[in-house]
């Protein structure tokens, strides 16, 4: 059986107050995929970080969505692409990496580049443990959540370069 064409990796913890964004929007966006029937071209796996082994999920994908909160990011969110790190970036010693760190495993394990990447960053105001969603990230987690209907509807490289960031674009 094949694979989704489409991965989507989210990160956070849900007892961090803000840092739920991820496992939120993942939650949600699963939701919205099966009633809009497009479940099938999608995997999504949520956990607490990223680690190498999540490289090996990697494997076989047309295009990756990292989700995760972001305590300095510009509001609501930032959408940028990902591209793997430099040597030494991602250490098997490491036990949380970044979306550029896992993407730079593959080629290491399974001698394959890695898939076309982005990163939804969604920024978030409180990480106390114990604490809920706080108004402001369940606000960036609705404008985050429009991002993540267009960006499935239209699962394509090209497509999702036009939804960069401002910043992010002449870093295409």
């Amino acid at each position: 059986m094949p694979l989704p064409p489409v991965l989507v990796l989210a990160c956070g913890n849900p007892s961090r107050g803000d840092d739920a964004l991820g496992p939120l929007l993942l939650e949600r966006l699963q939701n919205w995929l099966d009633g809009a029937g497009l479940a099938a071209g999608f995997e999504l796996i949520g956990d607490f970080q990223l680690q190498i082994e999540h490289a090996l999920d990697l494997v076989g994908r047309h295009l990756v969505l990292f989700i995760d909160a972001g305590e300095q990011t510009a509001a609501p969110y930032v959408f940028r692409q990902a591209r793997a790190a430099g040597a030494g970036a991602a250490s098997p010693s490491t036990h949380a990496l970044s979306p550029e760190a896992v993407l730079a495993v593959l080629p290491r394990i399974d001698h394959e580049a890695p898939p076309p990447a982005f990163v939804l960053c969604v920024r978030g105001e409180s990480f106390a443990l114990g604490e809920g969603l706080s108004a402001a990230a369940s606000s960036h987690a609705d404008a985050a959540f429009e991002l993540l209907q267009f960006l499935c509807r239209a699962a394509e490289r090209d497509v999702w370069l036009t939804r960069l960031s401002a910043g992010e674009k002449g870093q295409e």
